[in-house]
Parts: structure tokens; sequence; C-alpha cells
């Protein structure tokens, strides 16, 4: 309840006096004025109006602007009290200061916004900039922070990527700063390495143990949960330049590779490769799947992997680098990380090819081509030879014996007899004429050709020298033999190239039971290669109709991968590269899918003003799905040596118009330091302001160079 009446103020007759009685309620007064009446002493400092309190009943004199000031700051203090929020001198002062000007918004709502409690402790912002700061974080995807040291950009997203973590908004923190050398060569200074970019990441550090439990930080931090790191590691996630990556092309080195290039994603189509990032020198792990699939990658590489719990729930893959899989691949028996497979077979252009590929596979199966004159063919299925004979024009077989045939040549009347047989000429010009099956292999346009064309040459293959197994409750698998080293590495190809796996054994001959032929023992006298296939929906692996209906009989599981172990393999120069698939996902050697933007993760670049602008593209271009990222910095405080352009100066003007994208702008009014801070920031800017056009505003390295030639002078 309130009380006001009019006076004349004798000093000035102009002047009307308002005197305006507010009473408190009951539990309010006390926390209001503050022990020692601590906050009734900032009340009378700031207000121009006149207060006096007497037990529950505030009496306000003054101008009628003043006073109205006056009953508008303490209703906001009541309301803060009521909502439990204790009242400081700070807490008085921020409100007066929000209310003259004349903004819209309720200083309680703005201080009495709560981020983040731990142990009594509640971090949330303490002024109306820091407010939209923070609220722009909850709505946009990259937010800038900007303005002088001291005024929570740092803290308040700190905060914020502690929230969304322990709310499970994202799976990881990763927090990273520029490690700028200050008058020092980062190489020279003592310690490890560690140890030298230590202090650069000490306020994170700091930071994260004022809003978790410190006992909690180093189990997350060596899970990958929380990453600290200087910025250059940012960009660690990198492949060995010998590694090679799929292109429509054909499998190139990854060191090759530059922007504007395509390499295969995920889908099995070209993705555009947004950015090549050479790392230097990193430590180098061989990460291999259960199916002996294997690639270098660096520790910090990352993966797209699921586990059991993810595929159980519905829930999509999860990332991590390959330090965190480390010492953790098993749970009980069970592989812990499947890792994702082609979601459709690669789609290499088709090329023309001068024999059928199902032939192809038949001949390379069943045929003979060790150099005699006329080619044949060995099978106890005639539905093989029917098929062989349909799908190569102007052939046909001659029956030999229950199982053998000879290909001849169709000749027509009046033809000379030299006339070379197409069988033995296609393969003269495949180079498989002349081979065994210790030398057999699949030429080369018809593993780069077309889904088509790869499945057809499988077929072939695996109706001739192939089958399916079955076992009682069990799926349907395909097994394969052979015992060419180069064709048994063709099969893999083929299966991996379609989106399937294959498992590789080899049988030794020596001590392997002879075969027989026609009752005679025929000793072994190369090691078999036993290669046992399971291909994804729509991947008939068999056209002979007896194998076909067994297989389809049994019932076939998806092809699967799973991380079976990650080894070290030393220290190699490495590069990493960004590309345009939705997903960020390209393939790998042995047909394997890795990716180098981070998912699910709230990252945070501090001091970005010490970023070139390579660096701060770079960085932003890591942004992965489900991701928020916070830069925070002061364009007024550049440290880059030789006067290098801001990253963060850069970024203001390029990305200004792009939705998804805030730019924060905090002053001194925002320091939530010593009040005297906000005086030093306002008292550097002027004096900077009125230098500018001498040595130029904005980087104190360059600043610093020209002031000791003018002393040398």
């Amino acid at each position: 309840m309130s009380e006001s009446d009019d006076t004349r103020d004798p000093g000035n007759a102009e002047r009307t006096t308002v005197r305006s009685s507010l009473d408190l309620p009951p539990d309010a007064a006390a926390p209001l004025l503050g022990a020692a009446d601590e906050n009734l002493v900032a009340l009378e400092r700031v207000l121009d109006a006149d207060i006096h309190v007497r037990g529950n009943s505030v009496t306000l004199t003054g101008s009628s602007a003043d006073v109205a000031l006056a009953e508008r700051v303490i209703g906001e203090l009541v309301t803060l009290v009521g909502r439990g929020q204790r009242v400081t001198p700070d807490t008085v002062r921020r409100t007066v200061g929000m209310l003259t000007q004349g903004l819209s918004e309720s200083p309680a709502d703005v201080l009495s916004l709560d981020i983040l409690s731990r142990r009594g402790k509640t971090i949330r912002p303490k002024t109306l900039n820091q407010k939209r700061y923070v609220d722009a974080i909850d709505a946009n995807t990259i937010v800038f922070g900007v303005g002088p040291a001291g005024t929570g950009k740092t803290y308040l997203a700190m905060a914020k990527a502690v929230q969304a973590l322990q709310s499970k908004q994202v799976t990881r923190i990763i927090l990273t700063r520029p490690a700028v050398e200050a008058g020092e060569r980062l190489g020279f200074l003592p310690g490890t390495l560690h140890e030298k970019i230590d202090p650069y990441l000490r306020p994170l550090h700091d930071a994260l143990h004022d809003m978790m439990d410190p006992e909690s930080i180093p189990k997350l931090m060596q899970a990958g949960v929380i990453e600290v790191a200087p910025l250059a590691y940012m960009r660690g996630r990198a492949q060995p330049l010998s590694t090679r990556v799929l292109t429509p092309d054909g499998f190139r080195r990854i060191g090759d590779v530059k922007v504007g290039d395509a390499v295969i994603g995920s889908d099995g189509r070209p993705t555009e490769v947004l950015g090549v990032y050479p790392q230097g020198f990193k430590d180098i792990v061989r990460v291999t799947t259960q199916d002996g699939a294997s690639t270098l990658c660096s520790t910090d590489h990352l993966w797209s992997v699921y586990t059991r719990s993810d595929r159980r729930r519905g829930k999509g893959p999860r990332v991590l680098a390959a330090k965190e899989m480390i010492g953790n691949l098993r749970a009980a028996h069970y592989h812990r990380y499947e890792l994702p497979v082609l979601a459709a077979p690669v789609a290499f252009d088709a090329a023309p090819v001068p024999l059928d590929p199902y032939a192809l596979g038949l001949m390379i199966g069943h045929g003979c081509m060790a150099g005699v004159a006329t080619p044949s063919f060995t099978t106890a299925d005639p539905e093989l030879v029917e098929a062989l004979v349909a799908a190569i024009p102007g052939i046909v077989a001659r029956r030999k014996s229950d199982v053998d045939y000879i290909l001849n040549r169709i000749a027509s009347p009046g033809e000379v007899v030299t006339i070379e047989n197409p069988v033995t000429q296609t393969m003269r010009a495949l180079g498989l004429w002349g081979s065994k099956s210790p030398t057999k292999f699949v030429p080369k346009e018809y593993l780069h050709n077309s889904a088509d064309v790869r499945l057809a040459v499988l077929q072939g293959l695996l109706d001739s020298d192939g089958g399916p197994v079955s076992q009682a409750g069990r799926t349907c698998r395909v097994q394969y033999t052979t015992v060419s080293d180069r064709l048994r590495d063709d099969v893999i190809y083929l299966v991996q190239s379609l989106g399937g796996v294959a498992y590789s054994r080899t049988r030794p001959a020596e001590g392997r039971k002879p075969g027989n032929a026609r009752g005679r023992e025929v000793p072994c006298r190369h090691g078999a290669h036993v290669l046992d296939i399971r291909l994804p929906e729509g991947c008939a692996p068999f056209r002979l109709r007896r194998k076909a209906e067994k297989y389809s009989e049994a019932g076939h599981k998806a092809p699967r991968r799973y991380v079976e172990s990650i080894e070290s393999a030393g220290t190699e120069e490495a590069v990493c590269i960004k590309v345009a698939a939705a997903d960020s996902l390209y393939v790998t050697e042995d047909f394997l899918l890795t990716h180098n933007t981070l998912n699910d993760a709230f990252i945070i670049l501090d001091e970005a003003q010490n970023t070139t602008a390579e660096q701060m593209k770079m960085f932003l271009t890591r942004l992965g799905f489900g991701s928020k990222i916070v830069v925070t910095g002061d364009i007024t405080q550049v440290d880059l040596p030789g006067g290098a352009r801001s990253g963060l100066r850069a970024a203001t003007e390029i990305l200004d118009d792009i939705d998804g994208i805030h730019f924060a702008t905090l002053d001194s009014s925002d320091v939530v330091r010593h009040k005297l801070v906000s005086d030093i920031v306002d008292a550097y800017g002027r004096y900077e302001a009125e230098r500018s056009g001498d040595v130029g505003i904005g980087n104190r390295a360059q600043r610093r160079a020209t002031q000791h030639r003018v002393q040398r002078r």
C-alpha cells in the first residue's frame, strides 16, 4: 500500500515535491535493507529521492520523476526478494542502471534468471545485455559474444555449456583458445607440451571447477566428455597423408585431395570437399574392425558409432574420438562400438565392358584360360552353362564329359578357321588369358564400374565358387573360396563397395585332406582363402536357382561392423578434410566410414580476437548436427604477431547477415568485476580512440611494435 502528496519546494517555486509511502511485506523488509542497512545506503547513493524507513514503511520524497524511479527500483527489489534472490548493493546498482536506460525489460526478470546452481552458488546474468546474450545462446546455433574483459562472456557461455551437458542436450563440451606467443616462441618455453599450453587454458579450467564437482572433471575429461585444448588441436582430427580415401575415380591419397574435389559419402554418392587442413605430425593409431578392415588416423580423429543401447532404443549414432574408445572396446563378450556401413552401393560411373559381367564371373570361377587353344568351362550345373552361352554371343558349349564343356566359336559358312574365339580374344584383352587358379583376378574396368556391373561379377563368382551356409538357429551367410590372393582382395572389394562385409581366413595347404578327382587323390598345393560374406538387403548374391532358394529360405542378417582394436602406429604427418555431406561422413580405406565434424557438442572458442581469419573459418566449419558454438573475444585486445588481422573482426563483417548466427555486444556497463574495471575500460577506450589514427586501434602487438620503433629513434 502506498500514499503520496504534493508540496511546494520553498527554494524553487517551479519544482513540485512529491512524497510517497510504501508498505513492504513483513518478510521482505530485512532482506531488502541488507545487513547493517547496506542496501539502503546503496539506494540513497544512486537515487535522488530521499528515503526514510520506519519498520515496514518506506517514505520517498523528491521530484515526481525521482520518486517514480525509486518506487520502481524498490518494487523490483521486493520482487527479487519474493523469488528467493539475495539482494546486495551490486544488485541495487544494476537494478537502477537498467531502469534508468528506459528499457521495457524487468530487472527482476533479468537478475532472477538462473542458469546453473552448485553448492548454494547460482550463476545468472547480472545485466540486461548479459541476459540477451544468454537468450541468444538458447535461440541460435552460433553466437559471438564481443566485449571487453570482465563482462562475463566466457563464464556465462561455460555455464550454458554445463547446463546443456547436464540436461543431455549435448553429449560433450569442447573448450578451446588460441595459444598466442607472448614474446617467446612456444616451442622454446620450458616444460612439457602440456606445461607449455596450460597457462593459455587455465581460465577455462578454473571456470569448470566453479561449475562442476572437481572430482568428476578428470573422469569426464578422460572419457572425452569434456575436452580442453588449444585451437590448433581442434584441427587434429586427421589421417596420415598416405591414407586413401574413396573418390569417384577410385581410391586416392588424402594428402592429394584439394578443396573442390569430390569424395564418396555414406550414401555411396560423391560429396564435395569443403576444406583441407594440414596438421603437421600427429600420434597415429590403426583402427581395425572385426571383419579385418582397418585404417590409420590420429588419436583425436572422430568416428560415428552406435552402442547396443543406442540400437535398442532406436537412437542415432554418437561421435567419439579414437582415444575415447581405446581400452573400452568390449562389453562382456560383445563389441561395444558399431560403425555405420554404406547406406547404398558406391555409385561409380557406368562404363562399357568387353564381356558380360556375370559371364566374366563364371569364367573366372569355373573357366579354363590356361593358354590352350580353346577355352573350356567346368560345372555340374547345366543352368550355368546355359547362362554363360546366353551371355556371350557367338559361342556354343560342346559337352565333353559330365562336367566339362568346350566353348567353341560358332562359325558361319565360308569363314576362315583362323578367326579367334571371342572368349579367348576378350580374355587376352583383359589380361586373364593364361591365368590359373592362383593368379586369377577381376579386371579393374569391372571393379570400378556401376553397382549393377559389380554385383553381376560377384554373382558369377559366387554361383561358381561360392554358396549359402545355413546353421540351425542362425541366419544364412555366403561363403566363397579361392586360392588366389589377388582374387580374394578383389572379391572383398566388390562386397565392401556394395555395402557388405567380408571375413577372410586362410586354410594352409600343408596338412589339409587331399581333394578327389575321378577317384584319385589330388594334394592341395595352395592355401585356400575362405571368405564369409554378408550383403545388404537388395543385393542378391546368387542367380543359380538352387543356391538362391536356399539363401532366401534360410534368411540373412544385415552386415555390421564393430571396432575390434585400436593400436598405436607411431607418428606421421597428417591432414584433415571437411566434406559437404549432411552427416559429414566419407569413405576411407576398406570402405570404412569416418568423419571430422563435431556433432552434439557445445563448443566454446575463447579469446577469439587472437585467431586469424583462416583459423576462424576452420573452427566454424567444424560445426556438426546438434551442436552449438559460442565465440567470445575483445576486438580491442588483439595479440596476433606482425599486425595480422583478427579472425573475430573478419567474422563480424562476413557473417553478420546469416540466419542462426547472432552477434551479442557487451560494454563497460556489463562488467561484473570490481566497479573500477568498468571505469578503466571506458578510460582506455577513450585513450585508444584518440590515438587510433596514429598506431591502428585493435592490435596491441602492432601498437607495441610502433612504440618500440619510436623509442629506438
